[in-house]
């Protein structure tokens, strides 16, 4: 008995915590930090012109990884280290919660993927 309250206390502890974590960033701060982005993203994260990948929808933490990618040169993409270079680890957070709080439009892989027709 006392194990499994121990395990249930655990297991509460790690909820909070992972709720804390997916809370991290701002909806409001990230609109108004994703002002840059909206060029080639569009306002609302569906970019029209398909050199631009759709952000609306898509996974905040995948958002956030790429972010960091491009700030460290993982991602090898000079204009998106420039917009990310001045982007603090609050900032990230932030534009990634923005864009995956926002609809997409796609609904389908076809056309969307490097040398699909």
């Amino acid at each position: 008995m006392k194990r499994a309250l121990t395990l249930l206390s655990f297991g509460a502890v790690l909820a909070f915590a992972s709720t804390q974590l997916l809370a991290a960033g701002n909806i409001e701060n990230g609109k108004q930090k994703a002002a840059t982005c909206f060029a080639c993203h569009g306002t609302d994260g569906n970019a029209v012109d398909p050199q631009y990948p759709r952000l609306a929808g898509q996974y905040n933490e995948y958002i956030q990884q790429a972010l960091h990618e491009y700030k460290t040169g993982q991602r090898d993409n000079a204009i998106m280290k420039g917009f990310v270079a001045t982007l603090s680890d609050q900032d990230i957070q932030d534009v990634a919660a923005y864009f995956s709080s926002l609809p997409t439009k796609l609904d389908t892989l076809q056309g969307h993927i490097q040398g699909d027709k």
